[in-house]
């Protein structure tokens, strides 16, 4: 049985740390994990990245990611950060001001 496990939000949302899954391919996985459980679960899910066994899927399409049964999947939810608006990265409305010592610092 592959091996889904699940990180911060998604953790939350699916109530365990991870689950094993008789499944053949990621969506047949990711199907099975959303038959017991709620819409937010489902929510989580759909913006979610995974990585197969050390591979990340990208934007294969999940029926075309093949598990094995000692797979091991993992959930990623998004995290905060990213390259966002270059304007607040430079400082601008809510984004972070280096001083001169060079620590960052909540420009509120």
């Amino acid at each position: 049985m592959a091996l889904l496990r699940y990180w911060a939000g998604a953790r939350a949302a699916a109530g365990v740390s991870e689950e094993s899954v008789d499944a053949s391919s990621l969506q047949v996985a990711m199907d099975a994990a959303r038959a017991s459980r709620d819409e937010s679960f489902a929510r989580i899910i759909a913006v979610c990245s995974f990585v197969v066994d050390e591979q990340t899927v990208g934007r294969t399409p999940h029926a075309d990611v093949p598990l094995q049964p000692d797979s091991v999947v993992e959930v990623l939810p998004p995290f905060a950060g990213g390259a966002g608006d270059p304007q607040q990265s430079a400082g601008g409305a809510g984004g972070i001001e280096q001083s001169a010592g060079g620590s960052g610092m909540i420009d509120r």
